[in-house]
């Protein structure tokens, strides 16, 4: 598999979770009231925590929502962004992890597309979630406008990548003496005795291998760890799951040439979590994707530069490629 940095949960649980291809139906759907958003029901039952922001007809949707407050930047007055935590993610409803496969997000996005009753739309889709977007673009590929990648995972698990196209310094940015730390921590049983503790201190550290400059760290917020599904032994015990499943994935190339809607694939060249190679290898392979590379960035690229990532995806967004975007030979 690609040289990922596992110290970091976002990366550990995208790489996870990710899905056969599948073709998947449209599920049902019912809303209840909750604070701060609504809740849709997924078709086994499972409570999903969404929010929109703006009434304009274009709809822009984004898993992993807790996440991602920062692209209400994005807001126009002719858009629609909807911001959802998928399962066992966020403030959704935590799952077993045999109810935890790329399929059932997949199967998910379109619950929530049939419960907002959209014909059309744009996902955004950040880490592993670059991955789950596109498999769900290519089964209803009717459903969708475009679509934006940020620092995707490789589209097969076990990919090794040449050392020009990968970074492998989160070991040496996060510091081995902390790591080693956080390693006694889990050795003495903190991470289950007094969970959200250690998801704090492991934060602390894991939080510098996400980004270039260190100086911006207290940008990324406090990790979430107010949320027990964001804790990492939630994480922990769904990861044998999820990797048995990550190995049996593959995308073919008809799949991949039968996408034929615009794909923005940005990506960090120093991303410790998702390799850079990963990002050049779905803009090369899919038949109208461009890629931005941006070279002072890591996996939260829209922090390390947040102008150029917001202002190429709005580009995109009102049907331009942005000016800095190349196509990759294959």
């Amino acid at each position: 598999m690609p040289r990922v940095n596992s110290s970091r949960r976002i990366l550990t649980t995208g790489l996870a979770a990710l899905l056969s291809a599948a073709l998947v139906s449209q599920g049902t759907a019912t809303v209840t009231a909750q604070a701060g958003g609504r809740q849709v029901v997924t078709h086994d039952g499972l409570r999903l925590s969404y929010r929109t922001v703006g009434t304009g007809p274009n709809m822009i949707v984004l898993p992993l929502g807790f996440l991602l407050g920062d692209f209400e930047r994005l807001a126009a007055p002719d858009r629609t962004l909807v911001f959802y935590d998928q399962r066992n993610r966020g403030r959704s409803e935590a799952v077993a992890p045999d109810k935890l496969s790329l399929r059932d997000e997949v199967r998910d996005m379109e619950t929530l597309r049939a419960h907002l009753g959209l014909r059309t739309f744009t996902p955004i889709g950040y880490s592993y979630l670059g991955l789950m977007v596109m498999l769900y673009a290519m089964d209803h590929p009717e459903r969708i406008e475009r679509v934006v990648q940020l620092g995707p995972v490789p589209m097969r698990f076990d990919t090794e990548y040449p050392p020009d196209l990968k970074s492998d310094d989160g070991e040496a940015v996060m510091g081995t003496e902390r790591l080693a730390g956080l390693r006694k921590l889990r050795e003495a049983g903190l991470h289950e005795q007094r969970p959200r503790e250690y998801c704090e201190r492991e934060w602390a550290v894991s939080r510098f291998g996400l980004i270039v400059d260190p100086s911006k760290v207290d940008a990324l917020g406090d990790g979430h760890c107010e949320l027990p599904n964001e804790w990492p032994v939630a994480f922990m015990r769904m990861w044998p799951n999820r990797q048995a499943e990550l190995r049996q994935l593959t995308l073919t190339p008809a799949q991949l040439a039968s996408f034929t809607q615009p794909v923005l694939t940005i990506h960090g060249r120093k991303d410790r979590n998702a390799p850079y190679g990963a990002g050049r290898e779905w803009a090369s392979l899919l038949p109208n994707a461009r890629l931005l590379t941006l070279d002072r960035a890591a996996h939260q690229s829209w922090v390390d530069q947040p102008d150029e990532v917001f202002r190429a995806i709005d580009r995109f967004l009102r049907g331009h490629w942005p000016d800095r975007a190349e196509r990759i030979p294959r």
